[in-house]
């Protein structure tokens, strides 16, 4: 009976401030989220990787090593999805991998790792966030525009305070007082912040292609924590790390792919990309519970 209220309070915390989103989404259909992506991109987002890659919440050791467990997994989202859009017919497999190597880490799997394991937890899936917000910047303009540029990545508060959070763990200096009070308060308000506008996305996000979206989206949230499933039995991983990297794995597609998609892709790959991220978002309702009760149950 215990694991099972522990799951209600992971889980009903997150979906709740999602339907928070989603009804104000319905209710408001001009309701404006930009100063909630401005405000997560530039503040939110740096504030919640300075608080948890701290040397109290994690090690330089267990930041390098999850760091690589999830570069990892990414190469196997990748051939995953390379597999499942020629299934599909894709008509431009390197615009369209973006959701499939891309979940949502940040947005629902950051706070659900927090509930599920606490602070420890957090700094594992801050390591984890951190990976695929450098891979946003990179790899997701790179495939959606196919060119580089290093102009995005250079502009992005978030690349800076990774290197600056990754040599404070890499010294083990400990974050002043005040700055982790004030990036704790940052972070808690980042999270409901980006929760609420997930709900609000699924309002706006629209399926084009119900049976191609229905197809991938379960190649993402069902494929997904087997791959996490593959690292941790293939490097003997256990404990709430392994926990975290299972449900980090887990997660649907990141609604970043369709922001950086919208800005770099032609629409009809866009359309393509807003119709994962909606199914597999529904989906993960579905499966992030069962997902997370696994990874109490046998990754305490």
């Amino acid at each position: 009976m215990e694991i099972y209220i522990k799951l209600f309070e992971v889980i009903f915390p997150v979906f709740f401030i999602i339907g928070i989103g989603y009804y104000i989404g319905k209710k408001d259909k001009k309701f404006d989220t930009n100063f909630i992506t401005n405000f997560a991109a530039n503040v939110g987002s740096p504030a919640m990787i300075i608080y948890a890659l701290n040397v109290k919440n994690i090690s330089f050791h267990t930041f390098v090593d999850y760091f690589w467990y999830y570069l990892l997994a990414i190469l196997g989202f990748a051939i995953i999805g390379v597999i499942f859009l020629f299934f599909v017919k894709s008509n431009d497999i390197i615009r369209e991998l973006p959701p499939f190597m891309m979940p949502n880490t940040g947005n629902m799997g950051f706070p659900i790792c927090l509930f599920a394991y606490g602070f420890e937890g957090l700094g594992v899936a801050a390591a984890i966030t951190a990976l695929i917000i450098l891979f946003h910047f990179t790899v997701g303009v790179f495939l959606a525009d196919r060119r580089f540029s290093f102009d995005v990545i250079l502009k992005s508060p978030a690349f800076y305070t990774i290197v600056i959070s990754v040599l404070l763990l890499y010294y083990d200096i400990e974050l002043p007082v005040f700055v982790e009070n004030t990036t704790f308060l940052l972070m808690y308000a980042t999270i409901f912040l980006i929760l609420m506008s997930l709900g609000i996305a699924l309002t706006r996000l629209k399926v084009f292609s119900l049976k191609r979206s229905l197809i991938s989206s379960f190649a993402r949230v069902i494929l997904g924590p087997v791959v996490g499933f593959a690292i941790i039995y293939y490097f003997n991983l256990s404990g709430f790390a392994a926990g975290v990297l299972l449900i980090q794995c887990s997660m649907p597609s990141a609604i970043l792919n369709f922001l950086v998609g919208s800005m770099y892709s032609p629409k009809e790959n866009v359309d393509n990309v807003a119709s994962m991220i909606f199914i597999s978002t529904v989906i993960s309702f579905i499966t992030i519970p069962i997902i997370v009760f696994i990874s109490l149950n046998y990754f305490p």
